[in-house]
């Protein structure tokens, strides 16, 4: 039986390499003639080997023990033998893209990506997958069948792998940092298997010993205190040697990273001309290694975060020209819930393949499922985190990722990389359930031992400052595309369906609770409607709803309120609910969907400001009537009572103006109005007041300055408007010198006549 073909030909070549570089083991002058036996002996074993793992599919086809009959005719005549792509045969692929060829009814909507190649990199970083799996980790496919997981990975059409390397993440003892000790064995291993399954590898090295990102760049411990020249001399060492352990492992390395998200530096280095040296020094290494290898189509790619800031990444680029570096590719991280919009980056990319030449792609990417945490150790993205388009759903993680590839695809990309995909918990932790404590205990340990969480204690020695505090499990797990218990969800299956599509039942994805602010005093009514968001997005709108009679019962009660609520048997009623509530307070109405799906609507009982503008945040100031030369708009956060702008006034002469707005069409009713305001050097007797005016009637409300930030609050309560319209206002006449400022001015109705 035939060896792996990616296998034996990293054998080959490895014999090769050292057949070409060695020393001392065969004499200069016959080292090309023996290469070029050895290139003869590698071909011909390759082409038979190749077409041997061809021929083993097409007998595994006809099932076991059986043959189609046409073995002999497909072997003996070459035009009638299939073309296929792929160098490596999984039984019951056809590809190494394992790609949906037609629309097809799956578990999820995935609208089409129009113009998406079937070369487009439909990638993942896995880097942690083998500390999960020391740790117990289990991997099942939508069945509840356990599954090798690069397996179900290639099933579900990834054909790209990506694999952090960190230099030595080990403390003195050898006690793994964590984070999947991403070695270069590591790397090796998993791009081994990632090969067995027909999946490239993209090696991703950071150039430190640990986590790499924009807010640290540490450098290695073997090349601290080394000047440039020394530290660049290491680089391509450490390069060389490590990428040809990786290819020799028997990875199919299409792509080398070099550094990881260097927006701010690399290897401690913020100079970028000391970078550049770096990368350069990495590059050359690559550049050889893919010739010892004959593997010259090797590309090299550089990587930053924040696309949000494309002006940062503009000048990062601007600098590797000036500097000649030698790179293929920039990646760029693109996480929906920090990172902007998805014009931005198209739009990003676009610049740089038209200004600089250089291929892209989306380097990572993520989205959450879930807003649960499964392992006990807390979550990096949660609520306040996710991005308006898309809710915490399989649906809406579906959308999102399709969504990056389709940007990338738009600016003629070469693809996308999902981030830690599978990185789930080890236990699962429920803490409503007894055994939680002792689970997470468990969990803990596992982590230590193997490195399957974000970082262990270990790390202390080189991370104090955040893995010495704050090391634990995956804060990724709500955005993986199994379960928190390893079962495949069905957005592992997003980029089978990118091509043509896939169709499901019309459902809802999410809808956004409903928020109405209601005047105490006042009528209101609950919503009839509120915002949804289809699974297929095309529908996206208005979506009846109906309330819980006993959650409106309760509101009134609570705010001493009245209404009508209707009656109905099964406790809820429909259409419109009237009420009016007497009381400040919240209360929240939980609802249902048409189809069952809940939701819910807070009612927030407050007074409501009824004038425009009141904290001056908004440039247009045209509602305020100012009579004096002494007061402006001043933009300073400490000055302000609310935000960052606030009326300010200072002379060196005397102070002396008034500031007002009227406001129309109200309804008669008990009215009060208030300021905020402070300020200093006004002497004993200024004159200063808030007022209202109202049909024949002013009202006034004295205050004075007490200092900077020592906050006064005047306010005329309880006045009677009679008609629908009412002026307010703030007078100030004090002495020269007299500063301060005034803001938040707040009108509301705060009951009947």
């Amino acid at each position: 039986m035939c060896l792996g073909f990616k296998r034996l030909r990293g054998i080959c070549f490895t014999i090769l390499r050292i057949i070409i570089t060695g020393k001392n083991m065969i004499r200069t002058k016959y080292k090309k003639i023996t290469a070029l036996v050895i290139a003869l002996v590698l071909c011909v074993t390759l082409a038979g080997c190749k077409q041997g793992a061809k021929q083993n599919e097409h007998d595994q086809e006809a099932g076991p023990g059986q043959t189609t009959g046409q073995t002999s005719d497909i072997s003996e005549d070459p035009d009638l033998v299939p073309e296929i792509d792929n160098e490596t045969i999984i039984p019951g692929r056809t590809s190494v893209n394992d790609f949906a060829a037609e629309k097809v009814f799956a578990d999820i909507f995935v609208e089409p990506v129009k113009g998406i190649s079937d070369d487009f990199i439909r990638g993942v970083d896995i880097s942690t997958i083998l500390a999960q799996e020391a740790s117990g980790v289990k991997y099942y496919d939508a069945d509840g069948n356990e599954k090798d997981i690069f397996e179900l990975l290639a099933g579900a059409g990834v054909n790209y792998v990506r694999v952090r390397v960190w230099n030595d993440p080990y403390d003195k003892n050898g006690y793994g940092y964590g984070g999947g000790n991403c070695d270069t064995a590591t790397a090796a291993t998993i791009g081994s298997r990632a090969a067995e399954h027909g999946m490239k590898l993209m090696v991703d090295y950071h150039y430190s010993d640990f986590w790499a990102d924009p807010k640290k760049q540490f450098c290695p411990k073997e090349w601290e205190d080394l000047q440039i020249w020394d530290k660049a001399e290491k680089c391509y060492q450490y390069t060389l040697e490590s990428i040809n352990a990786i290819m020799d492992g028997g990875a199919d390395v299409g792509m080398v990273q070099l550094g990881n998200e260097i927006n701010k530096g690399m290897s401690g280095e913020k100079q970028y001309s000391f970078i550049c040296q770096l990368l350069n020094a990495g590059a050359k290494a690559v550049r050889e290694a893919a010739s010892d290898h004959m593997q010259e189509d090797i590309k090299i790619a550089v990587h930053y975060a924040n696309p949000e800031d494309p002006d940062t990444i503009i000048d990062r680029l601007n600098k590797l020209r000036t500097n000649e570096v030698d790179y293929d590719i920039v990646g760029i991280s693109y996480y929906p819930f920090w990172h902007g919009t998805l014009d931005n980056l198209t739009e990003l990319m676009k610049k740089i393949r038209a200004e600089y030449g250089k291929d892209v792609l989306v380097a990572e990417t993520s989205y959450a499922y879930t807003l649960e945490d499964g392992d006990g150790n807390g979550n990096s993205v949660d609520e306040k985190d996710l991005n308006k388009n898309y809710a915490a759903t399989v649906q809406s993680q579906v959308n999102a990722v399709r969504d990056v590839c389709e940007a990338v695809v738009k600016a003629g990309g070469l693809g996308v990389f999902y981030w830690e995909p599978a990185w789930i918990p080890v236990n699962r932790v429920d803490w409503t359930q007894p055994e939680a404590e002792d689970t997470y205990e468990i969990n803990k340990s596992l982590w230590e031992e193997y490195g399957s969480g974000w970082a262990s204690s270990y790390a202390a020695e080189y991370d104090p400052g955040d893995a010495g505090k704050y090391y634990g499990g995956s804060a990724w797990d709500n955005q993986a595309w199994f379960d928190f218990d390893g079962k495949a969800l069905p957005s592992l299956y997003t980029y089978k369906y990118l091509k043509y599509g896939a169709e499901c039942p019309l459902k809802v994805d999410f809808a956004s609770d409903a928020l109405l602010i209601v005047n105490p005093g006042q009528a209101a009514a609950l919503p009839e409607t509120v915002d949804v968001h289809f699974n297929d997005r095309s529908k996206n709108g208005p979506a009846a709803v109906v309330w819980n009679r006993d959650d409106i019962t309760r509101m009134l009660a609570e705010g001493a309120g009245e209404g009508a609520v209707n009656d109905a048997d099964d406790g809820t009623q429909n259409g419109i609910v009237e009420f009016q509530l007497n009381n400040v307070g919240e209360y929240y109405i939980s609802g249902v969907l048409e189809d069952g799906s809940p939701i819910g609507c807070l009612v927030k009982s407050e007074y409501i400001n009824l004038l425009s503008n009141p904290s001056f945040e908004d440039p247009d100031r045209s509602m305020y009537d100012v009579d004096g030369q002494c007061v402006d708009y001043q933009q300073k956060e400490t000055d302000a009572s609310t935000g960052e702008w606030a009326m300010h006034y200072w002379s060196s002469g005397k102070v002396h103006f008034t500031a007002e707005q009227t406001v129309t069409g109200l309804t008669p009713g008990l009215y009060s109005f208030s300021v905020r305001t402070q300020g200093g050097d006004a002497g004993d007797s200024p004159e200063m007041y808030i007022y209202v005016r109202t049909g024949d009637h002013e009202y006034r409300e004295a205050f004075n300055v007490a200092g900077w930030v020592v906050w006064q609050a005047p306010e005329i309560t309880s006045f009677e408007v009679t008609g629908d319209s009412v002026t307010v206002g703030v007078y100030v006449d004090a002495p020269a010198n007299a500063w301060g400022t005034v803001d938040d001015f707040y009108l509301c109705r705060i009951g009947d006549l």
